[in-house]
């Protein structure tokens, strides 16, 4: 590189000392080298695609959950379920044929009415679960 004198002693340069901007731009350039074929590598991959009529299976092999809300809702491992309980019962009647069968946890809500509870334990009776518990009994200790 040439390098420029000043004309007389004392005056300053005036010429900009590009050789950082070289170095950053190097760098960059670089780096853009470097990172753009990881970019545009791709792994192709044949993903299962979601059935809008298909559904998941409704009853898990290991533990089914059955919560009863506040206003009067059954539900069975979060989806609702009719207000008649058939529905219920075909799935108590479907675990009770499993190898293991699976546990049935119970939740009703603290402000759940009791005729709505009593019912879901008869159908339970009548499905003649076994393996079968509360789950969420701390929230009845202020009573």
């Amino acid at each position: 590189m040439a390098m420029a004198m000043a004309a007389a002693e004392g005056e300053p340069m005036m010429d900009i000392n590009t050789t950082p901007l070289i170095d950053v731009m190097l760098v960059l350039l670089i780096m853009f080298i470097i990172t753009i074929p990881i970019q545009t590598h791709a792994v192709k991959l044949d993903l299962p695609q979601d059935q809008p009529n298909q559904q998941p299976p409704p009853i898990d092999p290991v533990k089914n959950k059955v919560v009863i809300t506040a206003q009067g809702q059954v539900l069975w491992n979060g989806a609702p379920l009719p207000p008649d309980l058939i529905m219920l019962r075909q799935y108590l009647e479907q675990t009770q044929q499993m190898n293991p069968i699976p546990e049935l946890h119970l939740q009703p809500d603290p402000n759940a009415r009791y005729e709505l509870v009593d019912q879901v334990l008869a159908v339970t009776k009548r499905a003649h679960v076994e393996k079968m518990g509360f789950v969420g009994n701390e929230a009845y200790g202020s009573f």
